[in-house]
C-alpha cells in the first residue's frame, strides 16, 4: 500500500507517461547556441552575426518562440566565411560561392567561364564521417596530430558535426595502408610527397598545353574540345609512367635483397669461415 500511494504522489501524477518520443528527446543532440554564444565561439561580434543573418550568409535559425537557436553547421558557416575573408573575398563574392555550393550551380558560371573548361578532371567522391567512423578506419590513430595534419593536406574538411573525406578512393587507400600496420602518420606524410609530385606533373602537362596548342586555336570552343580530348591522354601517360617507374623500383629493391642475402648465404658457407678469426686469411689447405 505504501508502494502505491508513493507511486500516485501530486508529482508523479501530473509528469506526462513515457513515450518512445520522450526517451527519444533525451537522446544526445547536436550542440545548440543562442546568438550571443555563437558570436563568441566564432569569435565575431553580435552586430556582424545579425549582418550576415540579413545578407542571408547562413542559413535561419530553429526557433522556439522568441528564441533562435543555432547549432554547429552555424558555426562551420561562419568558420567558413571567416578563411574566405582572410583570402581576400569579398562578402558579396562570398554569397554567390556558397549559394552556387547549396544549389548545385556551376561555379565556372561566377567566374564568367564555359563550364566544360571546369569540369573537374577527377572522379572523386567525397565521403561523410561522423567522429566515430573515422576512428572505426584508424583504430588508435585519430590523434589531435594526425587530425591536423589531415585537414591541413585537404584530405579532411569539418563540416558541422561530421568529416568530410575528399576521396573515397583515398580514404581506401589510407584504410588499408593502416590496416597493414603502417603509421597513419607515415601514410599522411607520404601522402603530402605525393601531392607534391602531382603538382609538379600538373604544371607540366599545363605548361606543355598553354605553350604549344593554345596558342594554335583561335577560338574559345575549339579550346574547350582539346582540353576534354587530352583528359584520357594526360591520365594514361601520368598512370604509364608511374606504373613503369614503379615495377624499376621494384626490381631494383628484390636485386638488392637477393644480392645481400646471396652474399651473407656465400659467407656462411664457405669452408672454415665459422672459426675463422676476422681479418685472419685463408685457412691451411
Amino acid at each position: 500500500m505504501a508502494d502505491q500511494a508513493a507511486a500516485n504522489t501530486p508529482e508523479q501524477a501530473d509528469r506526462p507517461p513515457r513515450t518512445a518520443d520522450a526517451a527519444a528527446d533525451r537522446a544526445p543532440k547536436t550542440r545548440e547556441f543562442r546568438m550571443a554564444e555563437l558570436a563568441r565561439e566564432a569569435g565575431i561580434t553580435v552586430r556582424t552575426l545579425r549582418f550576415y543573418r540579413e545578407r542571408k550568409l547562413i542559413p535561419p535559425p530553429r526557433r522556439e518562440g522568441r528564441i533562435a537557436w543555432y547549432n554547429e553547421h552555424h558555426l562551420a558557416r561562419l568558420r567558413t566565411i571567416a578563411a574566405l575573408l582572410e583570402r581576400g573575398h569579398t562578402l558579396g563574392g562570398i554569397a554567390e560561392l556558397l549559394t552556387a555550393f547549396e544549389t548545385g550551380r556551376d561555379v565556372g558560371e561566377l567566374l564568367g567561364l564555359p563550364s566544360p573548361l571546369l569540369t573537374p578532371w577527377s572522379e572523386e567522391t567525397p565521403v561523410r564521417l561522423t567522429p566515430e567512423e573515422l576512428a572505426d578506419h584508424f583504430r588508435g590513430e585519430v590523434t589531435p596530430e594526425n587530425l591536423s595534419a589531415s585537414l591541413a593536406l585537404g584530405y579532411l574538411a569539418v563540416d558541422g558535426d561530421e568529416f568530410v573525406h575528399i576521396s573515397r578512393r583515398l580514404l581506401d587507400a589510407s584504410t588499408s595502408l593502416v590496416a597493414e600496420g603502417i603509421p597513419l602518420a607515415a601514410v599522411l606524410e607520404a601522402g603530402a610527397e605525393v601531392r607534391a609530385h602531382a603538382d609538379a606533373l600538373a604544371d607540366i602537362l599545363t605548361t606543355l598545353i598553354r605553350t604549344h596548342l593554345f596558342p594554335t586555336l583561335k577560338d574559345l570552343p575549339r579550346a574547350t574540345e582539346a582540353v576534354e580530348n587530352l583528359r584520357p591522354l594526360a591520365k594514361g601517360v601520368v598512370e604509364a609512367e608511374l606504373s613503369m617507374a614503379m615495377d624499376r623500383r621494384i626490381r631494383r629493391e628484390l636485386d638488392d635483397l637477393l644480392n645481400g642475402t646471396g652474399r651473407a648465404d656465400d659467407a656462411a658457407a664457405e669452408p672454415g669461415a665459422a672459426g675463422r678469426e676476422p681479418g685472419a686469411g685463408p685457412g691451411p689447405e
